[in-house]
C-alpha cells in the first residue's frame, strides 16, 4: 500500500500544529504557574500565534480541519504530559484517545467524491 504525499503532509501539519498549540500553550502555563520568566509567556504567545497559521495549510474546510485537529490534540497533549511532565496517562486516556483518534481519522480521510459545484 502506497502512503501519498497529500496524506503524510496533513499529518505533519496536524502534529506540528499539535506541537505548537500545545509548547506555546505550555510556555505560558509555566510562566503563570511556575513563576518561569515573562520571556517564557511571550515565546508561547509567539508559537501560538505559529499555531494559528498552520491549520490554514491543510487542504480540507475550517469545519472538518478543526474537529479532526481536536482528535489530534487529545493524543498530543497526553504525549507531551507524558514526555514533559512525566504525567503517564492510564489505560482510560489511552482507550479514549485511541477512539478519538480513529474517529477524526474517518472524518479527514475517508474517500470522498469532489463536492458539485451548484449555480443558480
Amino acid at each position: 500500500m502506497q502512503v501519498s504525499f497529500h496524506f503524510l503532509r496533513s499529518l505533519m501539519l496536524f502534529v506540528l500544529a499539535g506541537v505548537c498549540e500545545i509548547g506555546g500553550g505550555w510556555l505560558v502555563w509555566k510562566w503563570m504557574r511556575d513563576s518561569k520568566p515573562s520571556w517564557w509567556g511571550l515565546a508561547g504567545a509567539l508559537v501560538l500565534v505559529v499555531y494559528g497559521i498552520i491549520p490554514t495549510l491543510q487542504t480540507s474546510h475550517f469545519g472538518r480541519v478543526y474537529a479532526v485537529y481536536g482528535g489530534f490534540f487529545i493524543v498530543l497533549s497526553l504525549l507531551w504530559g507524558w514526555a514533559i511532565d512525566g504525567d503517564q496517562p492510564d489505560a482510560a486516556d489511552v482507550i479514549g484517545s485511541a477512539i478519538a483518534l480513529l474517529g477524526v481519522v474517518l472524518m479527514m480521510y475517508w474517500p470522498r467524491t469532489p463536492a458539485i459545484a451548484v449555480t443558480n
